[in-house]
């Protein structure tokens, strides 16, 4: 296994962000739903501004236990911006990090993802558990 290698290595670099004041909550779950993922990178131009997980979707999405899922998500999703919702100045880490940092970060933390920035703040991928759960499986 190697010791050194760079996050770079194994990031997603084709991602699919939202708006911070173009995109809905709505757009977030759909996007989510869709496309299988369960993290997304809220931007303003190309500069990262949160992140918002599927698991914040379902903690304003609580009528789905009540047989009302749809009128409640509904209401709420109108009622509340993305910026509201969204993690704001998440923690990142930059394209040279380590693999073995990132699993600290995330293992310490708790996180299920990190945003990959440079040094102006600019999106340049993001990392996940299972990105670096793959990467072990690729070891072996």
């Amino acid at each position: 296994m190697k010791k050194r290698e760079a996050v770079s290595n194994i990031m997603k670099k084709d991602l699919w962000t939202l708006d911070v004041h173009q995109s809905s909550l709505s757009e977030a779950k759909s996007i989510m739903e869709e496309k299988h993922i369960r993290h997304l990178p809220v931007v303003k131009g190309e500069k990262l501004v949160g992140m918002i997980s599927l698991t914040d979707i379902h903690r304003i999405s609580f009528g789905a236990n009540y047989n009302q899922a749809e009128q409640v998500d509904s209401s709420i999703f109108n009622s509340l911006k993305l910026e509201q919702v969204m993690k704001s100045d998440p923690t990142t880490i930059n394209a040279q990090t380590t693999i073995k940092e990132v699993a600290e970060t995330l293992a310490k933390e708790e996180f299920h993802a990190l945003p990959v920035v440079d040094e102006s703040n600019k999106l340049e991928g993001i990392v996940t558990t299972t990105d670096l759960v793959n990467y072990l499986i690729d070891q072996y």
